[in-house]
């Protein structure tokens, strides 16, 4: 029974805020484009770790 996170928003979350951390450098806001950085980082850390748990299962 697959969970409704595995629909794949972590990912789509991820982009969200990776743009958002471009914006921001590009703007000249240097700790919340680390910050979303930081963010999307996780979000495809998890994306790929619930795949890959979803493929093992």
């Amino acid at each position: 029974m697959p969970l409704q996170f595995f629909s794949g928003e972590f990912l789509q979350y991820a982009v969200v805020f990776f743009v958002l951390a471009l914006v921001a450098a590009v703007l000249g806001a240097r700790g919340v484009a680390g910050v979303s950085m930081t963010i999307a980082k996780w979000l495809v850390i998890v994306f790929l770790v619930l795949t890959v748990v979803t493929l093992v299962l």
